[in-house]
């Protein structure tokens, strides 16, 4: 399967503005990617790959709790307990108090964590690998027809991400569940990735991807979809 003709042909089916970004775990540091210089938030790696970026990320270049947490590069008993709390979410006023932050806490998903080493990131249209979730910004229109796309054949629902952060809903969830996942974002990703205000964020199991360009093509030539 070649994800970067597939990737091309779902922007223009969709007429996306920003690159998709492919994700992949790998058990092992890849010798033909480059690793990346320097340290970067989960979601400050989507925007480097959006902006055509190539890499691969260990625990090691993770600047965020989240990301190393949920991505499963780090195990959270390895954080300080003070961290482990979620009392600096309070401090950011996020959360009213330590309560709010554990409970919504339990609602997060990650991927277990000792079983990969590294995290590669590439915008899809270079992607050299089979990603193992598609990343995309769009705004609610592209959105719309990607659930109804995944839908179209199968009549799945997407599910929706809440104000966990998007390491967790937009990564770790699609990965595990293999679900389409649509979201806002977390207060912290869109500050850090400057996103618009009219922005919103759509994962794809990559395997799902071919399944649901197809769909797109088809869509089009229907009544509903159909752009006249």
């Amino acid at each position: 399967m070649d994800y970067r003709e597939t990737g091309e042909r779902f922007k223009e089916l969709l007429k996306l503005e920003n690159e998709p970004v492919a994700i992949k775990w790998s058990v092992r540091e890849p010798e033909d990617i480059s690793r990346e210089e320097g340290k970067s938030r989960f979601c400050e790696k989507l925007e480097k790959a959006m902006k055509g970026e190539v890499f691969y990320s260990t625990a090691d270049e993770e600047d965020c709790m989240g990301g190393a947490r949920y991505t499963g590069l780090r195990d959270v008993s390895e954080f300080p307990a003070n961290m482990r709390s979620g009392a600096f979410l309070t401090a950011m006023g996020l959360y009213r108090d330590i309560p709010a932050v554990q409970r919504s806490w339990r609602n997060n998903i990650n991927i277990e964590p000792g079983i990969f080493r590294a995290v590669i990131f590439a915008p899809l249209g270079m992607a050299e690998f089979e990603p193992d979730v598609v990343f995309l910004i769009c705004n609610a229109r592209q959105a719309m027809e990607i659930l109804h796309a995944n839908a179209y054949d199968s009549g799945s629902r997407g599910l929706g991400a809440d104000s966990g952060p998007i390491c967790s809903s937009m990564a770790a969830l699609p990965y595990l569940t293999g679900k389409v996942t649509y979201g806002f974002g977390d207060a912290g990703s869109r500050r850090h990735m400057g996103l618009g205000d009219e922005d919103v964020m759509v994962s794809i199991p990559g395997g799902e991807l071919p399944r649901i360009v197809s769909n797109l093509e088809e869509m089009k030539r229907r009544r509903s979809f159909r752009e006249d």
